[in-house]
């Protein structure tokens, strides 16, 4: 069913990237075992930017290379795949071992041994990717997240709010925001849709390419469909939102804070400062973000809980 791993340092036509420091990091005994069962060459990260470079230097003879992590580790095999101009040979496979594991939840992967259980039994899609100023995310695109106020975020709140609790842990950060003038300028869609602008101060701006910004945790975006989902959050500073319930209703879906679009492109333009982004938990500065989308371009292993289009019963 599948060829065996190797331990002479070959690169086999299966690698798992595996990043030991992801999520509880109690991980990384078990996906070696299970990996080497599973016929993968085990690489493990052991500096920042390993995944992409391990990625990278794998693709070329690898017909399938699992991303062991959480998130960011995800983003860079991608990454590291692209590099090597490999999207169109190589399956990506994801190995949750992250805190939140947004991603593979919404791809249907339900833990450690569900994902291997997919690689050798689950359906392959081809799915679209996304891009901010060239670089390349599969999830999501926060901006207004800081650097500090990620790495302060608590594993136990992730776990319970997702992207939320980054918006509540800058916000207790920061004690106060000042809200970001910004400028949206989404680009035609389907159906005749014209290109809009959006200009005023925001909290936030939020792009899904496989998830959409709700109240709830995990909540899956078509990410077949060639479109971006654009969440702006505009300015609710009378709002208390450090509380769990504040910031599900904020982002609800009847929220008169939020303003909401689909397309295949946009360009936000910051009227002051640079911004911070988050990409899958990458973090990008910048004034002006250029984003697209690239329809069905990586083919992915998925679980028999995810739907292409999220809002129909069958897939």
């Amino acid at each position: 069913m599948y060829s065996k791993g190797t331990a002479g340092g070959r690169v086999d036509d299966r690698v798992l990237v595996l990043n030991p420091v992801s999520g509880s990091q109690d991980h990384v005994d078990t996906l070696v075992e299970l990996g080497t069962e599973h016929g993968f060459d085990v690489r493990k990260t052991e500096e920042r930017g390993d995944a992409k470079r391990l990625a990278r230097d794998a693709a070329p003879d690898a017909d399938l290379i699992a991303a062991g992590g959480g998130d960011g580790t995800v983003n860079n095999v991608v990454n590291g795949i692209a590099a090597a101009n490999e999207l169109e040979t190589t399956t990506v496979a994801v190995v949750p071992a992250g805190t939140g594991n947004n991603f593979a939840t919404n791809i249907g992967i339900q833990g450690i041994e569900h994902a291997f259980a997919v690689i050798e039994a689950g359906r392959r899609r081809r799915i679209d990717l996304a891009s901010a100023n060239d670089r390349i995310f599969v999830n999501s695109c926060v901006g207004g997240i800081t650097a500090e106020a990620s790495s302060k975020t608590e594993p136990a709140s992730k776990a319970n709010l997702g992207v939320l609790a980054y918006v509540k842990s800058m916000l207790a950060t920061m004690g106060s925001f000042d809200s970001l003038p910004l400028r949206v300028e989404t680009a035609s869609g389907p159906n005749g849709n014209r290109t809009r602008a959006w200009d005023g101060r925001a909290m936030f701006v939020l792009i899904g390419n496989c998830r959409r910004f709700t109240g709830a945790r995990t909540t899956q975006a078509n990410v077949e469909d060639g479109l971006l989902e654009v969440t702006i959050v505009e300015d609710a500073a009378a709002m208390n939102l450090l509380g769990d319930a504040a910031l599900q209703r904020l982002f609800g879906r009847d929220s008169n804070y939020v303003v909401r679009r689909c397309a295949p492109s946009l360009v936000i333009e910051s009227n002051r400062n640079a911004i911070t982004y988050s990409l899958d938990g990458e973090m990008l500065e910048a004034h002006s973000l250029s984003l697209e989308t690239s329809p069905r371009t990586i083919q992915i292993a998925v679980g028999d809980d995810y739907q292409p289009d999220p809002d129909m019963e069958i897939a």
